[in-house]
């Protein structure tokens, strides 16, 4: 409440209580302005009374149907007085712009109607020649882009053959793997065999056999020269092997989370396995100072000082031995022996789990030999025994048989085969098993011996559809894709055919009923020959049970 004073009379003042109500609700705002340099507004009109509710009246009013305007529209003529002026006696109207209208020819409805239809056939002759000319320029420059597309395809596929030609000359160069000796050894047999036809067909008697000698020695230095160049590879491939080893025990522990990102983390065996690979990179390192050098075997002696025991006390002694030798100005060619047992004494204390705790989850070997027992097998060629993963088991295999060592010698030494190209079908045909994620088995339960059958013995070494026979552009895939590889589900094509080919939906419709019934006594073929092997036997059955359930 507000007490006021009001004038009641011209002296006299009467206090009045007022009483103030809050607003309940927003007033409108029904116009006004603000000053600009006070910051008051003003207002034209306010008022202080609550609005008046209506009663309800049970009535709906506001609808729809009471809002929406309905417009009819209803055509109206008006009129429009005009008038005419003719000539009489006294006036004069000029007739120089009158027009002479004569009566033309009557046009009946049927001559109407046969004059527009000629117009329309005129109109459509037009309209079909720019649409055939638009026609035309489109398939003209579809036939551009598609002769455009051919060519880059080709020179793809000339450059993709160059490079693989290339690779090829290098590998047999400069060999690295295991496959770029089979190679060497694949070409070695074929210039043999090569050079043997020629001198059979061409000597007899005593110089023959003159010859054949000179063959044999040029085919010894040949093997000769492949295994100096063996020797080296190997060199190499154990040292990269080494720090591979290494710098697996040295990764922080990695897993993916719930939003897809990963976590590293590192623990303080990871640390510590960091730190021995670094000082293995260290001493390893050639073309350092003589102080660089130094400062590595100090950190070496202290890192290997933190246990006793004879191998530490040997690395301590050659590093004592080489700081004494390195301060006395002995030529590092003089040293190159006494670093290498350096570096091998170190490895060796490196893969000892009780100095390097992270190298225990990575040595094929187990602390506990109890392990071993079930996945020992014994190798009949080199009298070894070797783990399970050591031995090749085709599906044709009842018992363990040579070892991959043992397999690769006498591929050496007698048939020198290279397997090479069978191994590259065999792994496009696992990679593209594994992108169909529906569990597929077979495919990774074949070796390469089996693939080499079906390629060799079922697909006469060729595609089915184009006949091509380079084992390079060649891939298996599935028959039908809606089941399993295997076997009996698959064919052989090259890489664009096969892309074409698993983008069917109907094998039937895309293919001719004798091609398919070709495919058909080939998979026939495939079942008849691995049905004999019991692990292949339990695929089949299962298959058949699928076939017979659909």
């Amino acid at each position: 409440c507000l007490v006021t004073s009001v004038l009641t009379d011209s002296d006299s003042f009467q206090d009045v209580v007022v009483k103030i109500e809050r607003p309940i609700y927003h007033k409108p705002f029904l116009g006004g302005f603000k000053n600009k340099i006070t910051g008051v507004e003003f207002h034209n009109a306010g008022a202080q009374t609550i609005p008046k509710t209506q009663p309800d009246k049970g009535v709906q009013v506001f609808c729809r149907e009471t809002q929406t305007v309905y417009e009819r529209n209803k055509p109206q003529q008006t009129k429009n007085t005009t008038s005419t002026q003719m000539t009489k006696v006294g006036l004069y109207v000029s007739s120089v712009t009158d027009k002479l209208i004569s009566p033309a020819k009557y046009l009946t409805a049927e001559e109407y109607h046969k004059r527009r239809l000629e117009a329309v056939i005129v109109l459509q002759t037009y309209f079909r020649r720019w649409h055939a000319v638009n026609v035309v320029q489109n398939l003209r420059e579809l036939k551009r882009l598609r002769l455009a597309w051919e060519a880059q395809e080709e020179l793809q596929r000339k450059k993709e053959k160059e490079e693989k030609l290339r690779r090829e000359h290098e590998r047999r160069l400069n060999p690295k793997t295991k496959e770029d000796f089979e190679l060497l050894y694949h070409a070695v047999e074929l210039w043999r065999q090569e050079e043997t036809e020629q001198i059979n067909r061409s000597l007899t008697g005593a110089e023959r056999k003159a010859v054949l000698c000179g063959l044999l020695e040029q085919e010894a230095q040949l093997i000769a020269s492949i295994g100096r160049q063996k020797l080296n590879a190997d060199e190499e491939n154990q040292q990269k092997a080494i720090l591979r080893f290494l710098d697996k025990c040295a990764q922080p522990k990695r897993w993916k989370a719930y939003d897809g990102k990963i976590t590293e983390v590192d623990t303080q065996y990871t640390l510590r396995a960091r730190e021995l690979f670094e000082i293995y990179c260290s001493i390893s390192m050639n073309g350092i100072s003589k102080d660089e050098r130094r400062d590595v075997l100090l950190t070496l002696r202290r890192t290997v000082k933190e246990h006793e025991c004879k191998l530490t006390r040997e690395i301590v002694e050659l590093i004592d031995r080489e700081v004494d030798l390195m301060s006395r100005e002995v030529k590092e060619c003089n040293l190159e022996g006494l670093r290498k047992r350096i570096c091998t004494l170190f490895l060796q204390y490196t893969k000892i789990p009780e100095f390097n705790p992270e190298v225990a989850r990575i040595l094929k070997v187990p602390p506990n030999p109890l392990k071993l027992y079930k996945t020992i097998s014994f190798c009949q060629s080199c009298k070894n025994h070797l783990a399970s993963t050591e031995f090749p088991v085709p599906a044709n295999s009842r018992t363990i048989g040579k070892c991959h060592l043992c397999c690769k010698l006498g591929n050496e030494a007698q048939q020198r085969e290279t397997f090479l190209k069978y191994k590259l079908i065999l792994e496009n045909l696992r990679k593209s098993e594994a992108d169909y994620q529906d569990d597929a088995k077979i495919a990774f339960s074949i070796q390469h011996q089996d693939l080499q059958y079906m390629v060799e013995t079922i697909w006469g070494c060729q595609s089915a559809l184009s006949a091509c026979n380079d084992l390079y552009d060649l891939v298996m895939v599935r028959w039908d894709k809606q089941h399993e590889w295997s076997p009996w589900n698959t064919i052989l094509l090259t890489e664009d055919e096969a892309d074409a080919h698993l983008k069917l939906c109907s094998l039937e419709k895309a293919y001719e009923a004798t091609f398919i019934d070709g495919i058909k006594d080939k998979h026939i073929q495939a079942k008849n020959y691995f049905a004999q092997f019991p692990a292949m036997a339990l695929f089949l059955q299962r298959t058949d049970n699928q076939a017979n359930a659909n």
